[in-house]
């Protein structure tokens, strides 16, 4: 149990710096370490993906919260973008977690492998939209929101990876995209973990210390370690050469990625 909880700590160090960092939750890191973490100490593997997902999910609320307060201080976000987006976000996060109660693990890591490909790939060859339009009306922000958060749900992120490169294609600049993002990942987070804790309400055979689809020993041992790293990431976006760092942590996700398929195969 030392050596997981352990484990929990370093990838809460590693996933609040990237929170704060790129304005993406962590949860592409989180979800597969937890995996393994949920392996160590034996948990049953039809329910290891949902409660990575969860667990993540509930994670993110924390370290959103220090990384939006970071970027704030860096005039960094736009509320009025936060505002907008947020209806179709909390509900198509819900009903993704929903949904996700209904799908197998095995098909719930095929979606988090093949999008942390789709992102690494993404990062790797640095592909950009063109800002060629300006953010919509409030039924387009919310339906962009409702994907977002649909698809956020069965991967266990912030949604960051999805709203930046769509705030950016809206001309809003890609630091204020990120500040941004930041805020919009804590209503994906409430959504998705309460979402996840009433699907695994009823599950039987849970984990002790689990509420519903999230582990209460993971999440505090994460956030203990992201909450102070996420506003040390903010801090070095305004600062560092992110595209070299986007390059690393998609080296990472490759590997990460890579090594959930092995085991599936």
């Amino acid at each position: 149990m030392l050596t997981a909880i352990l484990a929990c700590l370093a990838v809460g160090l590693v996933a609040g710096f990237l929170a704060g960092l790129l304005g993406v939750g962590g949860g592409l890191v989180i979800v597969p370490a937890l995996l393994w973490v949920f392996h160590l100490i034996g948990l049953i593997p039809e329910q290891q993906q949902h409660l990575a997902i969860g667990t993540s999910l509930a994670t993110i609320i924390f370290t959103g919260a220090a990384s939006v307060r970071a970027h704030q201080q860096k005039g960094a976000v736009r509320w009025d973008v936060v505002r907008q987006i947020t209806p179709g976000i909390v509900l198509g996060t819900f009903i993704g977690a929903q949904i996700a109660g209904f799908i197998s693990t095995f098909y719930l890591q095929c979606i988090f492998i093949v999008f942390a490909y789709f992102v690494a790939a993404q990062m790797l060859l640095d592909l950009k939209p063109k800002p060629t339009r300006q953010l919509p009306k409030i039924i387009g922000m919310n339906v962009a929101g409702g994907v977002i958060g649909l698809l956020s749900s069965w991967v266990g992120i912030g949604g960051g990876s999805l709203s930046v490169p769509f705030m950016s294609s809206c001309n809003v600049p890609v630091k204020t995209a990120i500040g941004t993002s930041s805020a919009v990942g804590i209503p994906i987070a409430i959504a998705g973990a309460v979402g996840f804790i009433v699907s695994g309400w009823s599950v039987p055979a849970l984990p002790q210390g689990s509420l519903g689809y999230v582990y209460l020993p993971a999440l505090f041992s994460i956030v203990l370690a992201s909450f102070p790293m996420a506003k040390v990431g903010a801090i070095c976006a305004h600062r560092l050469p992110v595209p070299v760092l986007k390059k690393c942590f998609a080296a990472l996700l490759i590997i990460l990625a890579s090594k959930m398929l092995w085991s599936l195969l």
